[in-house]
Order: C-alpha cells, then sequence, then structure tokens
C-alpha cells in the first residue's frame, strides 16, 4: 500500500535511525499520528534543541550546554587521571557505574585509513595540549572499543603520550562476568589471559 506523501516521509525520517527498518518505522510513525499536537510539537522542539543546543566542552569534547562541561567544572573529580573514549556517549556508560572519579577526553572516533580518518581528524591535538597544559596528569586510561581500530588507536595514543612521563594503561578485555568458557570466541579468551590480575 502506498501511504501518503507526509506519513511516507514520516516513515523515510524514522528509517534514518539506527537499527529500524521499515516495519519499525511505520510503527513509529503510526504512533506519532497518534499523538496530540503538543506532544508531537514538543518531540519536535526536543530534536531541534538537541541539534542547536548542544556543543563540544573545549577541554575534552564532552556534550554540554556550556563552554566547560559539568566533569570538567567538577574540582571533586580526580585531576590526575584522564580516560579516553571513542564517542560522548561512551562517557555516559562508564560514569554511570560509579567505579571511577576521574575526567575524561572525546576522541570523537578512532583512526581509520580505510574510512579516511587520520590522526587530525581526532581530537588528539586537544589532549596533548591538555596534557602539556595539566601537570597534574599521572595517568592516561585508553578506553576506546576492542576492534583493530580501537587497538590500533591505543597503540598511537600511546606512543605520543609516554615519552612525557604519563603512565599509560588500557581497559580490560576479556571474559563477562558470568559467562562460560567454552562459549567465549578466541579473541576474548585471549584478551582474557593477557588481562590477568593477581588476586
Amino acid at each position: 500500500m502506498k501511504y501518503p506523501e507526509p506519513i511516507s516521509k514520516l516513515i523515510d525520517s524514522y528509517m534514518m535511525l539506527p537499527g529500524i527498518g521499515r516495519k519499525t518505522a511505520t510503527r513509529m510513525a503510526f504512533f506519532t499520528l497518534g499523538m496530540d499536537k503538543d506532544q508531537v510539537k514538543e518531540f519536535a522542539d526536543n530534536l531541534v534543541s538537541a541539534k542547536t543546543d548542544l556543543k563540544s566542552c573545549r577541554i575534552c569534547g564532552n556534550i554540554t550546554t556550556d563552554e566547560i562541561c559539568s566533569i570538567c567544572s567538577d574540582k571533586n573529580r580526580d585531576q590526575s587521571v584522564i580516560l579516553v573514549v571513542e564517542q560522548a556517549k561512551d562517557i555516559m556508560s562508564l560514569d554511570d557505574m560509579n567505579g571511577y572519579n576521574g575526567l575524561y577526553h572525546v576522541l570523537g572516533g578512532v583512526l581509520s585509513p580505510v574510512d579516511g580518518v587520520g590522526p587530525e581528524d581526532l581530537n588528539i591535538k586537544l589532549l596533548l595540549n591538555r596534557l602539556k597544559e595539566n601537570q597534574n596528569v599521572k595517568e592516561l586510561i585508553i578506553a576506546t572499543n576492542a576492534t583493530p581500530e580501537g587497538e590500533a588507536t591505543a597503540q598511537y595514543l600511546a606512543k605520543l603520550v609516554k615519552p612525557a612521563g604519563i603512565k599509560v594503561t588500557r581497559l580490560a578485555h576479556g571474559l563477562a562476568v558470568g559467562s562460560d568458557i567454552e562459549y567465549a570466541d578466541e579473541m576474548t579468551l585471549k584478551s582474557a589471559v593477557l588481562g590477568r590480575r593477581e588476586i
């Protein structure tokens, strides 16, 4: 069935979201039609606001409405440790666990020559300037994803930072809590063995 143009365009818009296929997009579009005008207007305003009112923190690259994000401006956080992530959304996941109280730095991606992403395309220069300006930093924790690009980016950063005398560590990778060894793939098992710690 061919839908009227406004609903077809709405379905196409929902399909731009990751993981949303035609069926789900159609369901979402018809759900939106069932909302009252005030709810739709608020939804649309929230979309526009998220795009226009947010900016990158000038220190770490996190998303914020101010020049400096709430994490960078929090003097109660450990100023001697910076955890480097690929994207700002990674900060939300890590900070929600309440197991880390240091600072963050958002790269904005990973090195990927195949996709044309080099060091100049990431927030690496901002990180290096930050480390020069803040002599209190003693450790840089690299938390890029365990992909070939994430690993290459981690190695690249380590080579740049280690000569400054700053300890560079990498998040441990390996077996998830509650998982069975027999079902783990080779890379996961290798990471678990290499990332072992004393008990």
